[in-house]
């Protein structure tokens, strides 16, 4: 009989943010240094214990008087002053300024007795003991040209906060300014919102720390989600702690989540919570705490778990294997009760989609942290999309600002949940309501960004992937490159989002768009080195039992490909499908440029469709096919904006090192195209 958990009952996304605010995140105030206190939040009022300034200072470089003997002086009737010395900041005075004398003073020094205002040296004038001149030592009488008033350029004591005085309230959020005022008033040490101690566990035979060797034959990939999260939970004002793997078995899990639990106010699990008979995590939760919900009705993150962990019990480990982020993983003081427990899908965009969602709001609560202006922005759809699951859709997005005062475009970034690329390629999501079956292009939506410190690219470009073109993204100023191939990068542009595409080889589109420039290169086949099968040609591929690695149909390699076989076909007077079919690993394609002529080095292939370029790059040998042109096209109403024109400006050849002709001279096989259009 299977043990398989089933999804017949989802929780609604308000039932699930319900459950969360359940849960018991918060942690115990903490006293923190004002060193290691900047983004933290205060967990009690502080008062001013001081005056500041604690004396009388002058605010400006000049001289200390009496103002009454200031009274009525001007331009043309100075009055005239003794100086009987010089105050300086951070000595105390060992002057007394009496009627009709000054001392010269700096700013931030005490004023002096006598004194109760300020002359500012620029409106006066030094002279000697005869009144007409300075003496060799120095000026004896100062001829004050302006009259001041008591208190003039003075900071009395406790001016700008005097002692008794409210400075800073609770829940004040401590930056630089904060802090300024804190070390004004001398404090060294402030009461501090605890940070939320967050255990994160990711589960899974498959996972492997990154820096360790992946054994691909075992079906092993990086655990992304256990560093992706962690930063997460320290953006929203957490603590994370970093625990071993928990491979997909129930004592070993029940383990690390009950030690997790013991020492931390939050645990997150990623994976094991889909319905597999061997994800077993939602039965660790029934038997050793509660388990509030399993499965919500959200895309993507439909298996998130949400419950409490029993504390108590743990063996504490032995520590091989934990890393801590931030602080070492001591042990929670508080060794009995409930920890919260949530657990995330294992897909990495999935994880931190329901994390941005769901979890981090909770986490800033408990660390008294407010929402970041930044974390939403305005935007308006730039293409239409179809949607109608009946579930809230958090759909991944990508930003274009395009500086014409509109909002920013806004354009789906769906490559599936397990695609970590889309981390990068998208700057969040947008939330899209169950009854929402369309979203029209122009649409304004809001996008709930990954991290408030996105910032959309200046550049947006799709299409081919190629080697000049990546040196020459590498030259520009935050631009984002989708790899969706000749023909996609086609079609995108006739839609309208990316400013630019780039394509390579044979087309039969119209393309209404303004050619920048582009490059020729040189495509084949990559083969062993040394050319150990004598391969020659397509010829080879069809009547010889030979392993063959191909690009998908969306690549610009592929339409050469097809075209030469196309012709091959017609030289034999035969069905190009048919020779098509006589290929071992026709069908079999790979995404990226290089990853053919991989398989060639790894022994998989005895040949794959590639470029000369690749092959001397990994050491293989390479049999020529043909030139290829590829052309780098913007849209028209583009053509004119700054990062655009930069491009164009790189493809014209100049720009030394950053223009394309010192980047093709490096490259094997590339030469400038004669002309912009293949």
């Amino acid at each position: 009989m299977s043990d398989r958990k089933e999804f017949r009952d989802l929780a609604t996304p308000e039932a699930a943010r319900e459950a969360i605010e359940s849960l018991d995140l918060s942690p115990t105030p903490e006293t923190v240094s004002l060193a290691d206190a900047r983004g933290r939040v205060l967990a009690e009022r502080v008062d001013a214990a001081i005056d500041v300034p604690g004396f009388d200072r002058a605010s400006m470089d000049g001289y200390a008087v009496r103002a009454r003997e200031t009274f009525g002086a001007d331009e043309a009737d100075p009055a005239e002053l003794d100086l009987v010395g010089a105050v300086h900041a951070g000595a105390a005075p060992d002057v007394t300024v009496e009627p009709g004398t000054c001392a010269e003073i700096s700013t931030g020094a005490v004023m002096p007795d006598g004194a109760d205002a300020v002359v500012m040296v620029e409106r006066t004038d030094e002279l000697g003991s005869g009144g007409d001149g300075v003496d060799d030592d120095g000026p004896s009488r100062i001829a004050v040209r302006t009259s001041v008033a008591p208190g003039d350029h003075v900071m009395t004591a406790g001016t700008d906060i005097a002692a008794g005085a409210r400075a800073l309230g609770p829940g004040t959020r401590l930056t630089p300014r904060e802090i300024g005022l804190l070390s004004a008033l001398g404090v060294d040490e402030v009461p501090v919102e605890g940070r939320p101690r967050v255990g994160i566990v990711s589960t899974g035979d498959e996972l492997v720390r990154p820096g360790e060797a992946l054994n691909p034959d075992r079906g092993e990939i990086y655990d992304v989600n256990s560093t992706t999260i962690a930063a997460g939970v320290e953006e929203a004002g957490g603590e994370p702690v970093l625990y071993p793997h928990a491979g997909d078995d129930y004592d070993e899990m029940e383990r690390l989540l009950r030690r997790a639990a013991d020492e931390c106010d939050l645990v997150l699990s990623s994976g094991s919570t889909s319905a597999s008979a061997v994800d077993v995590i939602y039965r660790v939760i029934e038997a050793r705490g509660e388990l509030l919900l399993h499965g919500v009705a959200v895309k993507p993150g439909k298996p998130m778990l949400i419950g409490r962990l029993d504390r108590g019990g743990s063996d504490g480990g032995d520590g091989d294997g934990d890393e801590g982020v931030g602080e070492d993983a001591a042990r929670n003081d508080a060794s009995v009760g409930e920890s919260a427990y949530v657990g995330l899908p294992g897909y990495p965009v999935s994880a931190l989609t329901i994390f941005r969602t769901f979890v981090a709001p909770a986490i800033r609560d408990a660390a008294g942290q407010p929402e970041p202006a930044t974390a939403t922005v305005e935007g308006r759809m730039g293409v239409s999309e179809r949607y109608s699951e009946g579930r809230l859709r958090l759909m991944p997005v990508g930003l274009l600002d395009l500086d014409d005062d509109a909002p920013p475009l806004v354009y789906p970034v769906d490559k599936g949940s397990g695609a970590t690329t889309s981390l990068v390629e998208a700057d969040g999501v947008v939330a899209v309501d169950p009854d929402t079956e369309v979203l029209d292009a122009g649409e304004a939506v809001e996008v709930q960004l990954f991290s408030p410190d996105v910032r959309p690219p200046t550049l947006l470009g799709v299409g081919e992937d190629d080697p000049a073109l990546n040196r020459l993204l590498d030259r520009l100023a935050n631009p984002r490159y989708l790899a969706v191939g000749s023909r996609e990068g086609h079609r995108r542009l006739r839609d309208g989002v990316p400013d630019v595409a780039v394509t390579a080889g044979p087309t039969d589109r119209e393309v209404g768009a303004e050619a920048l420039g582009g490059w020729t290169r040189e495509w084949g086949l990559v083969v062993p080195d040394g050319n150990p099968e004598a391969v020659t040609g397509i010829a080879d591929l069809v009547d010889r039992d030979l392993r063959f690695r191909n690009r998908p149909t969306v690549s610009g390699l592929r339409r050469s490909l097809d075209t030469a076989l196309d012709d091959l076909a017609d030289e034999r007077d035969a069905d190009r499908r048919d020779l098509a079919e006589r290929i071992d690993g026709y069908e079999r394609t790979a995404k990226a440029f290089e990853s053919p002529a991989r398989a060639v080095v790894a022994g998989d292939a005895d040949a794959g469709l590639g470029l000369r370029e690749t092959a001397e790059r990994l050491g293989c040998a390479f049999v020529p096919l043909g030139e290829q042109s590829v052309v780098v096209r913007a849209a028209p109403d583009r053509a004119g904006r700054e990062p655009v024109a930069a491009l164009a400006a790189a493809l014209d050849g100049d720009g030394g090192r950053g223009g394309i002709n010192a980047i093709l001279a490096d490259l094997p096989g590339y030469s400038r195209n004669s002309r912009n259009d293949p």
